[in-house]
């Protein structure tokens, strides 16, 4: 591929082996920079939800045991392409409920608190509903968030958090600690953490460890179980291109999921399936993370998930994606630099391993909400987050060179 640091849109695009597959989805009209917040539509997501309607028309409750997508079993459909892109174990996640859903359930098994270690650290801006979810957590434990909830940041005049500020803040508070809690990609600046060393130090001082991946699965690679990730959970309508609201993913270690000794709350869809419609009230635990599940899976709703992982998995996975994610990334740092410097900084950071797709973008000295509604008049869609940032994500499975090209032009113009 040409060198992103002299060639042009157009070439770069003609030499992607990726651009065909911009025509596996109905992206909207415009320059779609906002794959952050919401994914484009895949094609044949249409094709995948109109099949159960079909199914469910013909079949009614007999689709739930017929053919190779029973409603039964339709969620295990998308366990293989979510543990691809989790860098985990099939039998370590679940598709299932929605992020925060998710958060809670597994905070009922991983925040078990003491008087000695009842602490959880989050980091200071951690998006709102993870905050809530934690402060939520501890009061309903007979804590109070005032004296157990620890929180890191950046240091003063800075934008992200430094990894030895993390580090440190953990080994602080080791003693009392018992839970780590922190994103995979941080939603306002776009910065990757350093997930593995968060691990080790959690870990050393007797911590459990669980990641928000809801900005980084599907834009950066994991390694979740190599790194030792106690938990995790996500959201699938971003860069998995599930669709608004779609179902959410947990992740469970291995070591976890046949101890006896974690909480949990029960449903009938974490039973084992060959007792399950004996209607036995004794719950026997799917020996997986399955066993988290409460309810039957929302068939519809997971349908153009599917849809997305097979786009994902014929793209080559998530390698083939962050390779050409990072010249896309350096392919805007540099027309940003040639058009816009001095007008326009990022708060994402430089390092290609501290950042994913999106660029978390300031206006200097001018109005942002100006500027972004004027993007909005010629059609730029990307997103803006108070108090004045403007998010704009290249998204490989969809975004050409040329649209990046196009929105440096358009914002420069305008700035």
């Amino acid at each position: 591929m040409p060198s992103v640091d002299s060639s042009t849109a157009s070439e770069l695009d003609a030499a992607d082996p990726l651009a065909h597959l911009r025509d596996e989805f109905e992206v909207p009209d415009g320059i779609y920079l906002n794959g952050n917040s919401l994914g484009a539509l895949p094609h044949s997501a249409r094709t995948e939800v109109g099949d159960e309607i079909d199914r469910w028309a013909d079949l009614g409750g007999r689709g739930h045991f017929s053919g190779a997508s029973a409603w039964a079993t339709y969620h295990g459909l998308l366990a293989g392409g979510l543990a691809a892109l989790a860098g985990a174990h099939v039998d370590e996640v679940v598709a299932m409920n929605s992020l925060t859903v998710n958060l809670h359930l597994l905070l009922v098994s991983f925040y078990r608190p003491t008087p000695d270690r009842h602490k959880v650290l989050i980091e200071e801006h951690a998006f709102p509903s993870d905050h809530f979810a934690v402060e939520s957590q501890i009061h309903q434990r007979g804590f109070d968030p005032e004296t157990s909830l620890v929180t890191v940041g950046p240091r003063h005049g800075e934008e992200t958090l430094r990894a030895e500020d993390l580090l440190a803040a953990i080994a602080e508070h080791g003693e009392e600690l018992a839970v780590v809690l922190l994103p995979g990609v941080q939603y306002f600046t776009g910065q990757v953490v350093p997930m593995a060393e968060v691990v080790v130090a959690g870990h050393e001082v007797g911590a459990l460890v669980g990641f928000d991946l809801a900005h980084a699965v599907g834009n950066i690679e994991l390694d979740l179980h190599d790194w030792g990730v106690d938990f995790a959970v996500w959201c699938s309508y971003k860069y998995l291109n599930g669709g608004p609201g779609a179902v959410g993913g947990a992740y469970v270690h291995r070591r976890h999921v046949d101890d006896g000794d974690f909480p949990r709350f029960l449903g009938w869809w974490g039973t084992d399936p060959a007792t399950r419609f004996q209607m036995a009230n004794r719950f026997e635990p799917i020996p997986t993370v399955e066993s988290w599940q409460l309810s039957n899976a929302p068939i519809l709703a997971m349908a153009p998930l599917r849809a997305s992982l097979d786009v994902i998995d014929r793209a080559g996975g998530i390698s083939a994606l962050r390779r050409k994610s990072e010249l896309q990334i350096r392919y805007l740092d540099r027309r940003l630099a040639e058009s816009l410097a001095g007008r326009v900084v990022s708060l994402t950071p430089a390092a290609m391993n501290q950042r994913g797709c999106q660029h978390a973008l300031r206006i200097v000295g001018g109005d942002g909400p100006q500027v972004f509604r004027m993007l909005a008049e010629e059609r730029v869609v990307c997103d803006w987050r108070e108090p004045d940032v403007i998010r704009a994500a290249p998204v490989p499975l969809y975004n050409s060179f040329t649209d990046i090209d196009r929105f440096v032009d358009l914002l420069d113009g305008i700035v």
